[in-house]
């Protein structure tokens, strides 16, 4: 919708049935629409463009409440992040036609206030990537490796679910910084971009090895200095069987183990006897390195040295399907669903 155009009078939206007891599927997911109310001063209508689905949502499906963000609410829009413009507006710092993010994703237009919004630079760079590298994603992956990794030259790095939106750029940062790097990924199109596009010196397809532990230690004879966790599961016990003594582990996430009902490895005493240091991250612990990331990251694509790349499902009915493809390995690089044209 052109800036100026009449703003939508309702939107669709996709709201959680019940709290799936495991693997989520699409009937625990419902499709609406609902009718914008009238704005209000100080509001804006934003028309999103594209929305995101990351892995931590699946831990805001359930009704338990001991987890760093509150549970989804039943029979309301799910939350996540999302890049819009602004297409009617009684707010003065964002007129019409103004580009923002926002935690209001999962719906293809809503009413907000202007404190709910963050402004992004439409020319910039194309406005999805403001979802996974110059996003949540890009800067969780910064800033974990570079504040609990301490990445050195020549130190071997080892990345779990290294093609998705925060593993492939903690591979690149650490190329960067002069390490080694190991990616672990499920397939040949991902082993493939991941090692021609990526620039990851060894691509572990832990779908083709029958002992990943062993192929790690092929690759990695001295041992692992650093692992970031995004799987879990087989890949933490196989870095635990290979990192050096004093080495860093930092736990980004645990897709693998999300839907689980097991418990988790059986060598975790390798933890005492390597004298780990096992560091669990959030985002929301790692926003004082802002000023650094917004420095560093878009230097360091315009100089061709970060790369990225999108798995794109299209319209608001395809977001349970974007977000049930991230447990099966559906995407290459960052997830997103695409609500309408950017301009």
């Amino acid at each position: 919708m052109a800036p100026g155009s009449h703003p939508p009078k309702t939107s669709r939206e996709i709201r959680l049935k019940r709290y799936p007891p495991g693997m989520p599927t699409r009937d625990d997911f419902d499709l609406v629409e609902v009718t914008l109310p009238d704005l209000a001063d100080g509001q804006m209508v934003v028309r999103n463009i594209a929305m995101s689905v990351d892995p931590y949502m699946r831990g805001r499906m359930t009704g338990a409440r001991d987890s760093y963000v509150p549970p989804f609410e039943l029979g309301q829009p799910l939350l996540g992040e999302a890049v819009g413009q602004v297409v009617a507006s009684r707010d003065g710092t964002y007129p019409v036609g103004a580009y923002v993010t926002s935690m209001l994703g999962w719906r293809e237009a809503f009413v907000a206030a202007g404190d709910q919004l963050s402004p992004v630079d439409g020319k910039a760079a194309p406005l999805t990537a403001y979802l996974g590298v110059l996003g949540m994603p890009g800067h969780t992956a910064y800033g974990g490796l570079l504040r609990y990794g301490q990445p050195k030259r020549g130190q071997t790095v080892f990345v779990s679910g290294a093609a998705g939106a925060v593993g492939s750029v903690v591979c690149q940062v650490a190329k960067i910084k002069g390490c080694q790097v190991i990616g672990s990924a499920g397939g040949p199109e991902k082993t493939k971009w991941l090692k021609e596009v990526a620039g990851v010196d060894h691509v572990i397809d832990y779908k083709a090895v029958s002992d990943l532990g062993a192929e790690l230690k092929r690759l990695a004879p001295d041992g692992i200095d650093i692992y970031f966790e995004n799987v879990g599961g087989a890949h933490l016990e196989a870095a635990l069987d290979n990192m050096k003594v004093h080495g860093r582990i930092i736990m980004c996430g645990m897709i693998g183990a999300y839907n689980a009902r097991t418990p988790g490895p059986p060598n975790l005493m390798r933890i005492v006897r390597r004298r780990l240091t096992v560091q669990g991250i959030l985002f929301l612990d790692l926003q004082d390195m802002g000023p650094d990331f917004e420095l560093d990251m878009p230097r360091w694509i315009a100089e061709g040295r970060v790369k990225w790349h999108e798995t794109v499902f299209e319209g608001i009915e395809k977001a349970p399907d974007a977000f049930l493809g991230l447990f099966n390995g559906a995407n290459l690089g960052k997830m997103i669903v695409r609500l309408g044209p950017d301009k």
